[in-house]
């Protein structure tokens, strides 16, 4: 799971013409060191009001000439990532690698974490975060903490029981982002 959170624990804002992400503070340093972080991320979970937002917002990018070669770099692997969108209203689906389910969230990702193959992302898709860390399915958790205090929006994990994370590493950046990696508990 990766989400940038806000100081007071809020993945989005609630402003929906920027899709949540008007608070964040962008670094491509952090970018660099979130994929440096092991593993071979080739699957990508979604909510449809995420799913959305990402393909509205990263697809014209991968044909902008003038985008900026770090936000390009990111199109072009969350496009060649599968891409699993859960959404009962997303009917029509035009990203490239993309399926959509209209099922349980945790019987899917059960399955996927079971196949053979590399690790599974889910980026904001707070519905989703919420249900499957009450099920003790997200192994890892990186949080971008981003140098702000929101005062209102999404909370990411409203309504979820107590449960222990190791932390695994630690970054800051002259942005004032912290990037933060943990494991859940075991036992």
């Amino acid at each position: 799971m990766l989400n940038r959170i806000s100081i007071d624990g809020y993945f989005a804002s609630l402003n929906e013409n920027t899709f949540g992400m008007d608070w964040f503070v962008q670094d491509p340093e952090v970018d660099i060191a979130v994929r440096s972080g092991g593993g071979t991320l080739d699957t990508l979970i979604l909510g449809g009001h995420t799913y959305r937002g990402f393909e509205r917002n990263w697809v014209p990018i991968l044909h902008d000439p003038r985008a900026p070669k770090e936000w390009k770099a990111v199109a072009e692997e969350l496009t060649a990532m599968t891409k699993i969108v859960f959404s009962s209203e997303q009917k029509e689906i035009t990203w490239a690698n993309t399926r959509r389910f209209n099922g349980s969230v945790v019987e899917v990702s059960q399955r996927l974490k079971e196949e053979e193959g590399s690790d599974i992302l889910i980026m904001g898709s707070g519905t989703i975060v919420r249900q499957l860390a009450a099920e003790g399915l997200i192994d890892e958790y990186v949080f971008i903490l981003t140098p702000v205090v929101a005062g209102q929006g999404k909370p990411l994990f409203e309504h979820v029981y107590e449960f222990g994370l190791t932390l695994t590493e630690t970054k800051a950046f002259a942005s004032g982002n912290v990037l933060l990696r943990y494991q859940l508990k075991q036992g």
